[in-house]
């Protein structure tokens, strides 16, 4: 069906932002999977096409776009080609934003350069080895001493963590009181600060081109110029930015998931069995028409979100209820496409089975099903 979120200049960008996918990631995939990491050079490249500083200011060398759209496009190309940008997407659309909303005018000319150039990557560091869900149970601390805080603890799970030259470290600065919330900060760890270690990039079953790290805090002094916000206020910060960090995951998980649909068409097309091929049974026909219904609908309700969030109205809720509803339908799809593939679709060097093990993570990062479902019925007074 007709989409009416994107205007000629969003189709003219999606166009470059596709060539370029087909020309420097879709032929490296398979390296990069078995080195565990894109290379830093993809993201000077990517930089170079302006991706990197779309919503950064002109002053600082980024294109200045308002809204989220253009990321939109390049998230869905990228699903579109079952490629992978390793931890590109998360700098982009869920570091970035809080960099945008809260660096003080020094902290963006110190460091606004370096995102719209390429020369600089982000991650964001806030789940612990003891808790996941449960941000305001976490144990990392920034003890103030002088100008600086004397930072302590452990994350994992931290997408980027390997590449990454500036991390967002979610830390307790307050003694936990009755409110957990409170008393939470987030400060700017810089890579050559003395105490910070980055651990082993961790062996994932899927993404396996996208860095993942456990990263070390020992004792590590972070000026407190890095303070990004207000200090202690870092919960309110980390949910603001929930909505978007949710439909990104959403967007992603529909565009990957219509990867696989594709993928699928053209293989029972091609494919025989019986004496006849696999797109001429009544049952593959079905099965692949209920996929691309399934997909509409997540369509519909992913530009319905698009438009809110440019809006500035996408609660937390509705973020809720895409995630939930796009991941959920994400692994339903790619199942049957796989299944529609037989034995080949199990083999690692077809598309499908990468689909596949990536979309597992869908579910759980960002927030799991479980508790968007318990966000969603909240908002219903339950």
């Amino acid at each position: 069906m007709f989409r009416d979120v994107y205007t000629a200049d969003h189709d003219a960008f999606r166009e470059t932002v596709r060539q370029f996918i087909g020309k420097e990631i879709v032929p490296n995939i398979l390296e990069w999977e078995t080195a565990g990491v894109v290379p830093r050079e993809l993201y000077r490249k990517t930089a170079e096409l302006g991706i990197n500083g779309l919503q950064i200011a002109e002053e600082y060398g980024g294109g200045g776009v308002e809204g989220f759209r253009f990321n939109a496009v390049v998230l869905e190309e990228t699903g579109y080609a079952a490629a992978t940008v390793g931890g590109l997407q998360v700098h982009l659309n869920t570091v970035l934003p809080y960099f945008l909303e809260y660096a003080n005018d020094e902290q963006k000319a110190r460091w606004f350069p370096g995102f719209a150039n390429g020369d600089l990557m982000t991650a964001i560091a806030m789940t612990e080895p003891g808790t996941g869900s449960d941000l305001a149970g976490m144990s990392t601390t920034a003890v103030r001493d002088g100008d600086d805080y004397v930072l302590n603890g452990a994350k994992t799970f931290i997408t980027g963590g390997i590449n990454a030259d500036l991390v967002i470290v979610a830390a307790r600065t307050e003694k936990l009181s009755d409110n957990r919330r409170k008393g939470l900060s987030l400060l700017v760890v810089e890579a050559d600060m003395a105490g910070f270690l980055r651990g082993r990039n961790l062996d994932k079953m899927g993404l396996k081109a996208q860095d993942t790290a456990e990263l070390v805090f020992d004792n590590v002094r972070v000026p407190a110029a890095n303070l990004l916000g207000l200090e202690g206020d870092a919960f309110t910060m980390l949910t603001a930015n929930l909505p978007q960090e949710r439909l990104t995951v959403a967007i992603a998980a529909q565009a990957t998931a219509t990867a696989a649909l594709n993928l699928a068409v053209d293989y029972v097309k091609d494919r025989k069995v019986f004496g006849q091929r696999v797109a001429d049974f009544q049952n593959t026909k079905f099965v692949l028409a209920d996929c691309a219904t399934d997909l509409e609908a997540a369509q519909a309700l992913v530009d319905r979100a698009l438009i809110a969030l440019d809006n500035g109205r996408l609660s937390v809720s509705d973020a809720a209820k895409v995630k939930l509803f796009c991941t959920e339908n994400q692994a339903r799809v790619i199942d049957k496409c796989l299944q529609l593939h037989g034995g080949y679709g199990y083999m690692s060097e077809y598309p499908i089975a990468r689909l596949y093990t990536d979309a597992r993570v869908s579910r759980i990062f960002g927030g799991t099903s479980e508790v968007m479902r318990s966000i969603i019925s909240k908002s219903l007074n339950l």
